[in-house]
């Protein structure tokens, strides 16, 4: 129908301009009418099709049930390449047409971003001049990190230069002391050896001594120290090797809480604490040296050197013999999971302070309080410093969760016929040094909720998403500009209940959830496939400690990590509300 109307259309114009005379400069403008229309058609149809595009393995996607009747926005799916590029040809057609409105501009910002995300520099280059746009023109993107360029300023950050105590920790942050008019100042150069010398505190604390649990700058200065001796063949270092726990029954949570546990033994003993084999990382994903190893997904327990030399020692019967080197199968599972907590700082976690909220009511003290300070500072330091992979898994997560949200907001910046006659960015000094060490921009203020239900039903209280949406109205009474939701969680049925709640955005992971809560975690870990299952939880994870606020169930180990990791991270002073209060509470 849409073709017959146009070929009427296009007679009765023929018609028309054959009776207005067969002059030359007639017959121009009769031409140039008729390419109009046909543009006109094609422009139209191109405006019909829509696409979906492809974000790293793990895909995610929001809700807001206020904007449309199935809750889905910014849904991102696996897609083939022709899809691709049938959308790099539909914001192409866009560009040639000169006129977009508010939306496609967003799209079309959303796509060229999308680029270096899962493409090499050439291929990222080259969609970009299918967008039609030019790097000189292409804005940052504030939700996004440059992951090679922040892993190799955290390699920095983790190893001593040259023949100093301690790595370049200052008061300074970021990319600030590789500022070359910094590098060659006698006095700034004097400043940070002194600095570090008179007991700087690691750049992974984030906040405060009050904003954190009691002694927690000390105590993980103090662990880098303990992990990373001067001379790792000096006869008095002692080691500890140990396998992450792969038993098919543990979670990545407790594979966590039993390494805190051996660190804690490391610490009591005198040993420095090296992990070796990491099923979780066991996949295609983790390459080279970091495949099966915790180093693809954060910095290592310890230098190489101690590495090299506690495998070395492994080898010695003689080493074993004299317990120079211990393997994790010299303890006891009580030992490594239920083992005193160093009091090499005293006992600190006799005065904490409660901000833990529990049916109205903030639990003040429990009979594990070492247990919590413990794995708090513990898991801090296991994942002090993500890895470019892990950077990369992030930047994903938040373009497809927040990508158009801040396409939207650059583009508000931005001239109106953006991307014509955008003037070339210029290299800046403070955008280089200074503003590079700023966090990527997420939607503030952030709630994370971790609904953990499923075959947890036989270790603790199962509470209903109901609940949680209780606490967190709870929380959006106190601060109402709260309305956006970093949900995880295993179970479909909560994924489909979020769309009942239409005054909140939810943001969460697009992943295969359990349809039934008879399924084992292990089974539902087994069907997604090594790499997934431990992709996205650790995502999930980070999110949750880089939130405002939180809601979880105390009886999850998953969220008793959170907890930590947040108090660890200048976040104690944002609470935690639970939805109850199982195991040692």
């Amino acid at each position: 129908m849409e073709a017959l109307n146009q070929k009427s259309l296009e007679k009765v114009v023929s018609q028309k301009a054959l009776q207005m005379g067969s002059s030359f400069p007639c017959q121009i403008c009769v031409v140039g009418f008729l390419c109009g229309v046909c543009l006109t058609s094609f422009f139209l149809a191109a405006l019909t099709s829509f696409s979906t595009f492809q974000i790293g393995p793990v895909s995610f996607w929001s809700t807001s049930s206020a904007n449309s009747s199935s809750g889905v926005f910014n849904e991102v799916t696996t897609t083939g390449c022709d899809l691709e590029l049938k959308e790099t040809e539909r914001l192409t057609d866009l560009k040639i047409s000169g006129e977009r409105n508010s939306d496609e501009k967003v799209s079309l910002l959303y796509s060229a971003w999308s680029g270096p995300l899962t493409k090499s520099s050439n291929e990222a280059f080259e969609k970009l001049q299918k967008l039609g746009i030019s790097w000189s023109s292409l804005p940052s993107a504030p939700h996004l990190e440059n992951c090679k360029v922040k892993a190799k300023l955290y390699e920095r950050l983790d190893k001593r230069t040259g023949n100093e105590s301690f790595p370049p920790w200052t008061s300074w942050k970021g990319f600030l002391p590789a500022y070359p008019a910094s590098a060659n100042n006698e006095h700034i150069q004097y400043f940070t050896q002194k600095a570090a010398s008179d007991g700087t505190y690691p750049p992974w604390v984030a906040g405060s001594d009050e904003e954190n649990y009691p002694l927690t700058r000390k105590v993980q200065r103090d662990l880098w120290m303990h992990q990373h001796p001067l001379n790792c063949r000096d006869p008095d270092v002692k080691f500890l090797v140990a396998d992450w726990e792969r038993l098919p029954g543990f979670g990545i949570g407790a594979q966590i809480a039993g390494m805190c546990g051996l660190l804690a033994i490391a610490i009591s003993e005198g040993r420095v604490l090296v992990t070796n084999y990491y099923n979780r990382a066991d996949h295609d994903g983790c390459k080279g040296s970091s495949r099966s190893s915790w180093s693809c997904y954060f910095l290592p327990q310890t230098s190489q050197e101690c590495r090299d030399r506690a495998f070395e020692l492994l080898k010695s019967g003689e080493a074993r013999k004299k317990g120079i080197v211990t393997k994790k199968e010299d303890y006891t599972s009580k030992h490594i999971w239920a083992g005193p907590t160093p009091r090499t700082w005293g006992e600190p976690w006799n005065y904490l302070q409660p901000t833990t909220e529990v049916n109205g009511s903030l639990l003040a003290s429990h009979r594990k309080m070492d247990r919590r300070w413990w794995r708090a500072q513990a898991v801090r330091y296991l994942m002090r410093f993500p890895t470019e992979y892990t950077c990369n898994l992030l930047n994903e997560a938040r373009h497809a969760a927040f990508g158009k949200l801040a396409a939207k907001m650059v583009l508000d910046g931005l001239p109106g016929d953006w991307p014509k006659n955008t003037s070339k960015k210029r290299s800046s000094d403070i955008d280089d040094y200074v503003w590079s060490n700023h966090k990527a921009w997420v939607p503030r203020p952030l709630l994370s909720m971790h609904v953990r239900m499923g075959d947890k039903a036989c270790e603790m209280k199962v509470v209903e998403f109901e609940e949680y949406m209780q606490l967190g109205d709870r929380i959006r009474s106190r601060f109402p500009n709260l309305d956006s939701v970093w949900l995880s969680t295993e179970m479909q049925e909560v994924i489909d209940k979020s769309r009942e709640y239409g005054r909140w955005k939810f943001y969460y992971t697009k992943i295969r959830r359990q349809e039934k809560s008879n399924m084992s975690m292990a089974e539902y870990e087994r069907s997604l496939g090594r790499e997934k299952s431990t992709n996205y939880p650790l995502v999930n994870f980070l999110m949750a400690a880089d939130s405002d606020f939180f809601v979880g169930a105390l009886g999850s180990t998953w969220c008793f990590l959170i907890d930590g990791m947040r108090n660890t991270g200048g976040k104690v002073m944002a609470g935690y509300l639970s939805v109850n209060k199982d195991r040692f509470w």
